[in-house]
């Protein structure tokens, strides 16, 4: 009895260990490739008014309209539908497939506003619309690392004077948003992240996006906007992989590597004490 007392807590300590790690493996940041250099990329047109900084690239492909810099300043260079933006789009492509592909950890079926919300490291999917009225928290948990996806099926609405704020060591560009139709931030509002939208992205006037804003179709309208602060010139992990490069599990396959592997702990135990 004392033997079969201690398989059994040996196998439920193997499922407690995999189970605290699963968090960090169910959602991964995706390739970005040569994307990762722009803080701004349209699809046909980039257009600004005001005094917007862009910190990073800026660029456009396959159409060539960008207009409103000056009085708009890119600290970066600006692509216009040459063979760089080209590449850019395909990388934010596969960068897109990759987020839409993520298993999700949450899911909403209706419009969801998350304004007043704390979230966890995940993935957040929504069947229509997402929106944040008010602030947004994103607990990383002191996990520098922590990662946070959401995906809509249809619009991301941030409105206006609404903040969406990564908390307790997180990281800024460790946010994800893939819209399948368009984002849309409102007058001073704040987002952290790389935003990858199917048809657009609009920053009205005074809104703020830590990150890269992208639209894959369409445009990207910016107001006297700051926009950046994730750019780099450094290209991501292959599609598929994750931080490293190798394969990552779903949800579902962490589950049956939890139950095969509290097994073997159960069996190598019995060899061992029979």
């Amino acid at each position: 009895m004392q033997r079969m007392r201690s398989r059994v807590l040996i196998g439920v300590g193997f499922a407690a260990l995999l189970c605290s790690i699963h968090p960090a493996l169910a959602q991964t940041a995706p390739p970005l490739g040569t994307a990762a250099s722009f803080s701004v990329l349209g699809g046909q047109t980039v257009t600004n008014t005001g005094p917007t900084i862009v910190t990073g690239d800026l660029g456009v492909s396959p159409g060539s309209a960008v207009t409103g810099f000056p009085p708009g300043i890119v600290n970066g260079t600006t692509h216009a539908a040459d063979a760089v933006a080209l590449q850019a789009q395909s990388d934010a492509t596969i960068a897109y497939n990759n987020l839409a592909s993520q298993a999700c950890t949450t899911t909403y079926g209706v419009p969801t506003d998350l304004g007043g919300s704390t979230l966890l490291p995940g993935v957040y999917c929504f069947a229509s619309s997402a929106a944040v009225t008010g602030t947004l928290n994103l607990d990383a948990l002191g996990n520098s690392n922590a990662v946070f996806v959401f995906k809509t099926v249809s619009t991301l609405t941030i409105n206006s004077g609404s903040s969406v704020v990564v908390i307790n060591g997180g990281n800024n560009c460790n946010v994800f948003w893939q819209v399948g139709s368009s984002a849309v931030l409102f007058t001073t509002s704040t987002v952290p992240g790389t935003i990858i939208a199917l048809t657009s992205v609009t920053l009205q006037t005074g809104a703020s996006l830590s990150g890269r804003a992208i639209a894959r179709n369409a445009a990207v309208n910016l107001d006297s906007n700051n926009v950046g602060g994730c750019a780099s010139g450094s290209v991501g992990p292959p599609p598929g992989g994750g931080a490293s490069g190798g394969p990552t599990l779903d949800s579902f396959g962490l589950a049956i590597l939890m139950v095969l592997l509290a097994v073997a702990g159960v069996f190598a135990v019995s060899r061992f004490t029979s």
